[in-house]
């Protein structure tokens, strides 16, 4: 059993799906895609009647390219690995590293498939897939896919990718992830995963290890006083907001950006429970200056009534007569 993970970090620990499997599901495609076959042929069949013999040659060579080649390719692109049959058996073909297919990996199986399946009647692919220890076909192995089980999850705990905390969430928007292979980013899912069942120092050492390879090849050093558990589950989460964006298309902001700044985003700690903001002073209301009464000699008008005493504010003080 191996334990994978798709690219938006959903779903972990899926049951490569063996040879029985995989060839129940060939067989519903093929049968699907003949039946198609057969139903376009006899259309076009009527169709080209009054064409010559070479022009209904090279309509029947298409016909077979676009319904037996392409279209198998087409409906693992727009399914994301789920054909009928595999729809069927509940099986799904995913990449290396656990996430959705895209146009290139149906490209390549497809191609390889004509030799493996078509015309060798599948006697490469079951010899391939019975070497193989994951069950790969040789155009799962060019194109870098694996078919897995859907139905069937593994028993146990640990399939649960830990998220960063607030203060990490969406600070590595910045960085350049391109460079981070399939394999490094299944590890770090795997790590996520099992780190609580891990010994605390070998963790802490894989950890370690693992942000060290995931910041050479970003190209952005692991910010100081940053857990490595703890960047390794930011830089997982941004990569899985931006693969989410790409395949459902990008309507709100899904990371918080980067604060700005040369070489990368830039981390503070966390301060721990002491850092809760200052309690601002008290606000003390200004005090109006102490005006003498009208008439006295430091008001510096001796009248009993006058400009000042009106522009005196009330203090509801009366002195004595």
């Amino acid at each position: 059993m191996s334990e994978l993970v798709t690219g938006e970090a959903v779903a972990l620990e899926l049951r490569p799906a063996k040879l029985p499997s995989r060839g129940l599901a060939v067989l519903l495609d093929l049968a699907a895609a003949v039946t198609v076959y057969i139903l376009v042929t006899l259309g076009l069949v009527a169709a080209t009647a009054s064409l010559d013999e070479a022009a209904r040659t090279a309509v029947s060579i298409a016909t077979f390219v676009l319904v037996l080649v392409g279209g198998p390719i087409l409906v693992e692109t727009l399914t994301h690995g789920r054909s009928l049959g595999k729809l069927a058996c509940g099986l799904r073909v995913v990449r290396d590293d656990g996430g959705p297919i895209r146009f290139r990996h149906a490209l390549v199986r497809g191609l390889l498939g004509v030799i493996e399946i078509l015309m060798t009647f599948g006697v490469v692919a079951c010899v391939a897939s019975l070497v193989s220890a994951r069950g790969r076909r040789l155009g799962d192995v060019f194109a870098g896919t694996l078919v897995v089980r859907e139905r069937v999850p593994a028993g146990g705990q640990g399939g649960f990718v830990p998220p960063p905390p607030p203060w990490l969430a969406g600070r590595f928007s910045g960085l350049d992830l391109s460079a981070v292979p399939d394999g490094l980013w299944l590890a770090v899912r795997q790590y996520l995963t099992r780190m609580r069942q891990l010994d605390p120092q070998v963790g802490w050492s894989m950890a370690e290890r693992l942000a060290s390879d995931v910041a050479g090849r970003t190209g952005a050093p692991v910010p100081p006083g940053v857990p490595p558990a703890m960047y390794l589950a930011a830089v997982l989460q941004e990569r899985q907001a931006r693969e989410a964006q790409r395949t459902f298309g990008g309507g709100g902001a899904l990371a918080a950006p980067a604060p700005s700044g040369a070489g990368g985003p830039v981390l503070a700690p966390p301060a721990g429970p002491a850092a809760v903001p200052p309690a601002a002073p008290p606000v003390v209301p200004p005090v109006a200056p102490l005006v003498p009464p009208a008439g006295s000699e430091a008001s510096g008008n001796p009248g009993p009534s006058g400009g000042a005493s009106a522009e005196r504010p009330a203090t509801g003080f009366v002195p004595p007569a």
